[in-house]
C-alpha cells in the first residue's frame, strides 16, 4: 500500500510534509517549521507521529520540533548534530535507514548549509530536498560554495525523472519569473510559468514537483546544458561557473 503524502503550509511560505503508512498506522514528518498547522493536520486525520526527519538546522525548519516530538524518533545529520535539536538517530550521507517500513536514502546536499541532507524514498518515488533543490530554484548559498551546491544539485538531478521533489518553500512563482530572464525562449519554461501563475491565483500550492519537470525548466539544474549556456552567452564555460553566475543573478533579482 503506497504512503499517503500531505503537504502542510507553515509560517508565511514554508512547507512541511507528512507521510502516513495506513498498514502500520505510523506517520512521519519531514521538517517542523511551525507546530500549530502540523498538529492541526495530524488531528484532522487522527495520526500520531512516529518519526521526524530534519533536513537542516535553520529555524524555519526546526522551530516546531520541541512541541511536536513527543515519543517520535527524531532523525537528522550527524555532522550537524551540534546545531540541531536533540537527535534520536544521527545519520550520515550514503546511509540507508528505514522509516514507515520503507528504505530512506540519506543524500549529502551542502550549499545552502554545509550540513544539509535530503531524504530519498526510492520505493515511493519521493525526495525531500528542502532548501537544496527547490521548485524552479535552489537555496541561497549561506554556507557552502557554488561548486558544492552544483555538485549537490547534480546528485539530485541523477535521481529517476519521475521522482516527486518535495521542497521547502512557496517560492515558485518568483523563481519562474527569474528563470524566464535566463531562458526566455524555453517553451517548457514558458508553459510552466503560466501554469504556476494560474495555480497561485487559485490559491494552490506549487510543490511538490516532478524532477523531470525541474530538469526541463529549472535553470539551476541546467548550467551544463549548451542551450542554457548559449542563452547566457557563456557557451563552453565550466558548469560550476555558469551555475555561480545564475545564482548571482538570482540574488540580485
Amino acid at each position: 500500500m503506497p504512503l499517503e503524502l500531505l503537504t502542510v503550509a507553515c509560517l508565511s511560505d514554508n512547507y512541511a510534509y507528512l507521510l502516513h503508512d495506513a498498514q502500520s498506522g505510523r506517520t512521519a514528518l519531514v521538517d517542523a517549521p511551525e507546530a500549530a498547522p502540523i498538529r492541526a493536520a495530524l488531528d484532522a486525520h487522527g495520526w500520531t507521529l512516529s518519526d521526524i526527519l530534519i533536513t537542516h538546522h535553520h529555524n524555519d525548519h526546526v522551530a516546531g520540533l520541541a512541541e511536536l516530538r513527543g515519543e517520535a524518533r527524531v532523525i537528522g545529520a550527524r555532522a550537524d548534530a551540534h546545531r540541531l535539536p536533540p537527535l534520536d538517530l544521527a545519520v550520515a550521507p550514503g546511509e540507508v535507514i528505514e522509516v514507515l517500513n520503507e528504505p530512506v536514502e540519506v543524500i549529502d546536499v551542502p550549499g545552502h548549509t554545509l550540513g544539509h541532507v535530503a531524504f530519498h524514498l526510492p520505493r515511493s518515488e519521493m525526495a525531500f530536498t528542502a532548501d537544496s533543490l527547490m521548485a524552479m530554484g535552489c537555496g541561497r548559498l549561506f554556507e557552502g560554495s557554488a561548486e558544492q551546491m552544483w555538485d549537490s544539485l547534480r546528485r539530485l538531478r541523477d535521481l529517476p525523472g519521475h521522482t516527486l521533489i518535495c521542497s521547502g518553500h512557496e517560492y515558485t512563482q518568483t523563481n519562474a519569473r527569474f528563470a524566464l530572464t535566463i531562458e526566455p525562449d524555453n517553451a517548457a519554461l514558458r508553459d510552466r510559468a503560466h501554469a504556476i501563475d494560474k495555480a497561485r491565483a487559485e490559491g494552490h500550492a506549487t510543490v511538490p514537483s516532478q524532477l523531470s519537470e525541474e530538469r526541463a525548466t529549472n535553470p539551476f539544474l541546467r548550467a551544463d546544458l549548451p542551450e542554457l549556456q548559449r542563452a547566457m552567452s557563456l557557451e563552453g564555460e565550466p558548469a560550476a561557473e555558469v551555475f555561480a553566475e545564475i545564482r548571482r543573478r538570482k540574488d540580485r533579482f
